[in-house]
């Protein structure tokens, strides 16, 4: 008997139960963004357009540096899925206690690189000098949260697996309103600047993390956690590496771009910066509403590709489709019409408002191109291709902008040229993602028959 957190992915009409598994992860997925939405409002209005600049301008180091661990969840949540729609209880409880043992071991990798090589990354980036010393400040300290966070991500990946996107939500809605009250201590009545929004993100995710640990140490059948059986099947282990390292790597590269893209904003200047950071937040709640069916179709997929329900994987990725382009319209157009309000939120400086609404004007109008593309991947990955859809999203969406960046840029460096590399480069690599998924099906089918 299924329980009232797990939906039955393998069983009756469809709409409803994408509706029911993504609206909870949409959710989720905003409340997390919210963690360093607060740390950027609270530092842009009580502390300053430098500080602002200083936390905006690690976002896109913080994803290079996490990306490849992260991947690793993909693999965890495709695997307990597809062992899960197979009803194989022994590879499920192995695949839960490999991933968690790894979430760890990453998580306490990833502090240890972030403590002692940001600081010269900035640099490498050219962090202007105003910035550099907060940035850096705000990076070893936002690193010492990385096996809480690390262990959140596993964990919740585990439980969308088996269909459970609510109690992750509950979760992340307890520790983002412990954030924003330690946001508001530390900074307004202790004046810790940008320390203060480091160290009340790393106490949050310390919250976020040991409520999945104890949501899984409970949990009935074969996805329940026991500490004292943590250890890494080494089969098991390597099937979450093959399926998540080239996820992590294609998240890698896809940062490595985003790196290039904010050194060439960099250029431009702290108000500059500060209105690129701003529009990155609000767009940032339309790429996680259209994230939400990516994973929605892998977890899908996973499941009814382990079950063997061929016709019904067809239907859960026209679906996903339908609906992550309905959301990518009504969202991306809507932050560009409400931009002037929202980016006021940010900072009342108005050519920080007019360099965010730059950037909101090419990218959230186009954004449901990234949304099919992403979801095209989910599918991909859903049927156990995982290192197809890197490369392509490497040589496409990647490789196209950095070519981008050290061509078209550079014989007109504007900002308007520099945002445009983005959609450009979705729709061509959607495109390539369709046809190499219709091709996968193809022979998948042709094996069944």
């Amino acid at each position: 008997m299924k329980k009232n957190y797990e939906i039955d992915m393998l069983n009756g009409p469809l709409f409803k139960k994408i509706l029911t598994f993504s609206i909870p992860l949409m959710l989720s997925g905003i409340l997390q963004l919210l963690f360093n939405a607060a740390d950027t409002i609270v530092v842009g209005r009580f502390t300053g357009n430098t500080a602002l600049a200083a936390v905006g301008s690690t976002s896109a180091l913080i994803n290079l540096l996490t990306n490849l661990f992260i991947g690793f969840s993909v693999g965890a949540n495709v695997l307990t899925a597809r062992f899960y729609g197979a009803k194989k209880e022994k590879e499920v409880s192995e695949t839960v206690h490999s991933a968690i043992l790894l979430s760890l071991v990453c998580g306490v990798l990833l502090l240890v690189i972030g403590l002692f090589s940001t600081r010269q990354i900035l640099v490498w980036m050219g962090t202007p000098a105003d910035v550099l010393d907060q940035a850096a400040l705000y990076l070893k300290i936002y690193f010492l949260g990385m096996p809480f966070m690390l262990l959140y991500n596993f964990g919740s990946s585990i439980l969308r697996a088996i269909g459970d996107t609510k109690r992750p939500l509950y979760y992340l809605f307890c520790a983002g309103i412990i954030n924003v009250i330690f946001n508001l201590i530390f900074v307004i009545r202790f004046q810790m600047g940008v320390a203060g929004v480091a160290t009340a993100t790393v106490i949050s995710q310390c919250i976020s993390s040991l409520l999945i640990l104890k949501c899984l140490t409970q949990l009935d059948g074969c996805c329940r956690l026991h500490l004292d059986k943590l250890r890494l099947i080494p089969d098991k282990a390597m099937q979450i590496m093959r399926i998540g390292l080239p996820a992590g790597l294609q998240g890698m590269v896809f940062s490595l771009s985003n790196v290039l893209i904010q050194s060439s904003v960099n250029s431009f200047g702290s108000i500059a910066m500060a209105g690129n950071t701003a529009a990155m937040n609000i767009e940032g709640f339309v790429y996680i509403s259209m994230n939400t069916f990516h994973q929605t179709a892998m977890s899908f997929i996973s499941q009814n590709f382990g079950a063997g329900k061929q016709d019904r994987i067809r239907k859960v990725l026209f679906q996903c489709l339908a609906m992550v382009t309905t959301v990518g319209l009504v969202m991306g157009l809507g932050a560009y019409f409400a931009g002037t309000p929202l980016l006021s939120i940010y900072s009342s400086d108005p050519e920080v408002i007019q360099f965010g609404l730059l950037r909101l004007s090419v990218i959230c109008t186009t954004y449901c191109l990234c949304g099919i593309m992403d979801t095209m991947v989910g599918a991909l990955r859903g049927i156990g291709y995982s290192f197809m859809p890197m490369v392509v999203s490497l040589l496409g969406a990647c490789g196209l902008r950095i070519v981008w960046i050290f061509t078209i840029f550079q014989w007109h460096r504007s900002l308007f040229t520099l945002y445009i590399s983005y959609p450009v480069t979705w729709i061509i690599t959607a495109f390539v993602h369709m046809i190499c998924y219709a091709i996968v099906r193809r022979k998948q089918l042709a094996q069944y028959s």
